[in-house]
Order: C-alpha cells, then sequence, then structure tokens
C-alpha cells in the first residue's frame, strides 16, 4: 500500500513497475530451489556447502521480505499521525486538477485501505472531502 506523506506521493507506479522487474519474491525463490533439486544430476548431486548457501539466500529473501513489511507498516503509522496533527488547521490543498489550491480548515479525517482523506472546509460553507495527504501544500497555525 502506498502511503502519502505531506506534499508528496511514496510508490509512485513507475518506480513501483522498475523494482518488480528487478526483484524476485520468496514463492519464485522457492519454486526456482526446488526446481533445482529435482532435476539436479544424481552422479553429481548438490554438495552440502551449496546447498547451505542456498538456503541462506532463502533465508536472507524472507528477512528482506520481513523488514520491507516492517517499513510499510511504519509509513502507515507516520501518515496517521501526520493527518491527525492537521486536524482543526487552516491548510492549503491543491485540487484534484493540480492547478487551483483552496485553503480551508481540517474537519475530519477518515482512514481506509488507502490511507487518511481529509475533510476540509473552505470559505462559503464548501466541504472538500477525499483530500489526501499528499494534495497539502501548506500549513497554517
Amino acid at each position: 500500500m502506498p502511503v502519502d506523506t505531506l506534499g508528496s506521493v511514496l510508490g509512485s507506479s513507475a518506480t513501483a513497475g522498475i523494482a518488480s522487474q528487478n526483484n524476485i519474491n520468496e514463492t519464485a525463490f522457492i519454486k526456482l530451489f526446488l526446481s533445482q533439486l529435482q532435476f539436479q544430476d544424481p552422479l553429481k548431486p548438490l554438495d552440502n556447502a551449496q546447498f547451505l548457501t542456498q538456503l541462506s539466500q532463502f533465508v536472507g529473501v524472507e528477512q528482506q521480505t520481513q523488514t520491507a513489511q516492517g517499513i510499510q507498516d511504519l509509513l502507515a503509522l507516520d501518515s496517521g499521525g501526520e493527518s491527525l496533527a492537521l486536524l482543526g488547521h487552516q491548510v492549503e490543498v491543491l485540487a484534484a486538477d493540480g492547478t487551483t489550491t483552496t485553503i480551508g480548515t481540517v474537519e475530519a479525517i477518515q482512514y481506509d485501505s488507502s490511507g487518511a482523506h481529509l475533510s476540509v472546509s473552505a470559505s462559503g460553507g464548501n466541504v472538500l472531502t477525499g483530500v489526501r495527504l499528499s494534495q497539502v501544500r501548506l500549513v497554517k497555525p
């Protein structure tokens, strides 16, 4: 899950596509490892050192997966803290079209699987809903 921060978006689809092409996931590694064991030459079996090396690589892949998930969880917690700190503050919000800005007060925060969404009360009683943290350009005390 990409997590928004104030004024920017992390995990853009362009960089996510590149990262997914260069990395092997845990399931693919296990399949590759088992295929190698299944189709090895019975007259030249895999020696213990090679087997232990590949097993340690598997453990490394698992640890990297857990580390990445932990970092993603921390980013999500940080995002929740950022949004709570905005409650009651006046903010300048960039519209979805990317050209116009609106100034208003953060009145409510809604959380779902894609992150925090702000409700901003603008002048004239207009309420903007579904505002992402990445749309916030300025926070006034």
